[in-house]
């Protein structure tokens, strides 16, 4: 949920109050396209995602006795892959958008839903089957599966690469959308 949080309003409001204050405005003026502006929000993001998540993470590993029976590359790389998808869709998000109000409003939208219906807090083997068909589309199922795998099944790399593909799949689609429908002012 950190993840998911950090990555959706710290990238989604970030760029809203720059394009509110004028900051994209100037940004514009320069030989800056839009892909590499987008780029370098993802990169900030990502670094600061990673490294709260990492502090979070070890805090409950010293304060918890939880199982983690997989490959920490495996873990790290689900993270990333999740943080990259999170931060896309709030990039994709608030490409357009002029206040932060909208830009919340939005968010939730996306992430109300995931959370119901990503296995977060409850499993979805008792759910309605639309429940569990709708729990597919959301990618921050991919990035649950991923972790539990790992953590819990002692799973590698190879075993959750389909959520890895899923979630790097996703990513590039919404930076690509994010990147088409994004405008300065």
């Amino acid at each position: 949920m950190n993840l998911m949080f950090s990555s959706l309003w710290g990238v989604g409001w970030v760029l809203v109050r720059y394009r509110k204050n004028g900051v994209l405005r100037r940004y514009k003026a320069t030989p800056l396209r839009p892909i590499e502006f987008l780029i370098a929000q993802v990169i900030s993001r990502l670094m600061v995602v990673m490294g709260s998540s990492s502090i979070v993470y070890l805090g409950a590993l010293t304060l918890l006795d939880f199982p983690m029976r997989g490959s920490y590359l495996a873990l790290a790389l689900i993270f990333i892959a999740g943080a990259l998808c999170m931060i896309s869709i709030g990039l994709m998000v608030a490409s357009r958008l002029r206040t932060e109000e909208l830009a919340d409003g939005l968010l939730n939208l996306f992430s109300w839903p995931m959370l119901l219906l990503s296995g977060v807090w409850f499993s979805m083997e008792g759910a309605s089957s639309l429940a569990q068909m709708a729990s597919h589309l959301m990618p921050l199922k991919y990035l649950v599966d991923g972790a539990r795998a790992v953590m819990i099944d002692g799973a590698g790399v190879v075993e959750i690469l389909p959520q890895l593909l899923v979630l790097l799949s996703l990513a590039v689609v919404l930076l690509g959308l994010a990147t088409r429908i994004f405008k300065w002012e």
